[in-house]
């Protein structure tokens, strides 16, 4: 087995609001914080940041006047790098990289930015140096004082995991002793909505949970978008203090020409699941933190993959987004904390519409998924 992978912190902002201990509590009960808002004059449902966070969020923007031209997603990666980078006590030191990634990336400046080209024909000087994708990662590691590299990437909905999975080959290449790694989204437009809705995947249902992630009998998609963000510091000295640890990491891209990029028997989780647990006894895995978007064939590809995979000894599975929506680059880290919370506090998190299964004594490994469109699949796993 190739050298462990110490999470010394992990910060997130979401629906769930940012502070771990809440985030835990409100995982604790079967509430989803996914609501109706009214985005651009129509009603939307959406997992969005509360608006007591979203006031502390642009008082950053009175730091410095470059900051009031930064995307939120920027902004909202800024808010948690520094908390994460307190909680890991690196402060004083501040030798280590950065990446960050986004799905959509600075989606609210380019509309906006767009929108008055259209409407004037003029363009902000600010538009091209705020609005390009490397903006994200060179912006927090400036803020943050980081010394190491920076660089910014974007693989669909499994972007933050596979800015854990870059930092992790950096730090098993000896190339960086620690880095910051994870992903920002805020994108929640008008836009952005219509995109997902004209794939028709968008939830309708104003029931009690409108997205039924992992509800294998549901007969319509009930996809939500949620915005994020979150990051994970990761150190490869063994004398670190963890959170948890990273075993192994599994990544594979699938070959299918279908809108997703997924085919029906998810190879391309298959792949990366089992790239992951080579090394590793299925049975010690007691959980899996789905990837499962809210879609019929999306949650229903990635159960049958994990049926392939675990054939003797299934792990229970769960998933967040009934909760906190999907939150499309962001969604891989949110997942990643989930589990992480779930080994620290030795208690599965169910989904609250999915019949209960027996738990387990002991939550050693968990498995952590995320794919986009692409097929461009990542599993990490997780031990205490």
């Amino acid at each position: 087995m190739k050298s462990r992978i110490a999470i010394t912190a992990l910060n997130t902002i979401s629906a769930l609001g940012s502070n771990p201990e809440e985030i835990w509590r409100h995982y604790q009960n079967s509430q989803t914080h996914i609501q109706k808002k009214l985005i651009n004059g129509e009603t939307q449902f959406v997992a969005s940041i509360p608006d007591d966070l979203q006031t502390q969020l642009q008082s950053i923007r009175t730091e410095n006047t470059q900051y009031q031209h930064l995307d939120a997603s920027v902004i909202n990666a800024m808010w948690v790098a520094r908390q994460a980078i307190e909680q890991a006590k690196w402060e004083n030191d501040r030798q280590f990289g950065v990446f960050l990634g986004s799905s959509r990336g600075a989606t609210q400046q380019l509309e906006t930015y767009h929108r008055t080209f259209l409407d004037g024909g003029t363009v902000s000087p600010h538009t091209s140096p705020t609005t390009t994708l490397g903006n994200l990662a060179s912006s927090v590691a400036r803020d943050l004082k980081a010394t190491g590299p920076s660089t910014s990437l974007s693989v669909t909905c499994s972007t933050s995991l596979h800015a854990i999975l870059n930092a992790v080959a950096w730090l098993r290449s000896g190339m960086e002793t620690r880095f910051l790694a994870g992903g920002s989204e805020a994108a929640l437009t008008s836009f952005t909505l219509h995109q997902m809705q004209a794939l028709k995947i968008y939830a309708k249902d104003d029931a009690e949970y409108p997205c039924r992630a992992l509800d294998l009998t549901k007969t319509y998609n009930s996809m939500v978008l949620g915005e994020a963000a979150g990051v994970a510091c990761l150190d490869i000295n063994p004398e670190a203090i963890a959170i948890a640890y990273i075993d192994e990491v599994g990544y594979a891209t699938d070959d299918a020409f279908t809108s997703t990029g997924m085919s029906e028997a998810a190879i391309c989780f298959q792949k990366s699941m089992r790239m992951a647990i080579k090394d590793t006894d299925p049975s010690e895995i007691d959980v899996i933190v789905m990837h499962a978007p809210g879609t019929i064939k999306g949650d229903l590809y990635e159960w049958q993959a994990i049926q392939q995979v675990f054939p003797h000894d299934m792990p229970l599975c769960t998933t967040n987004k009934w909760k906190i929506g999907h939150t499309l680059g962001a969604s891989g880290i949110l997942s990643l904390q989930m589990a992480v919370l779930m080994l620290q506090h030795q208690h599965f998190i169910p989904v609250p519409y999915i019949p209960a299964t027996t738990p387990r004594k002991h939550i050693r490994k968990i498995l952590v998924n995320a794919v986009g469109f692409g097929g461009n699949a990542v599993s990490i796993l997780l031990s205490r």
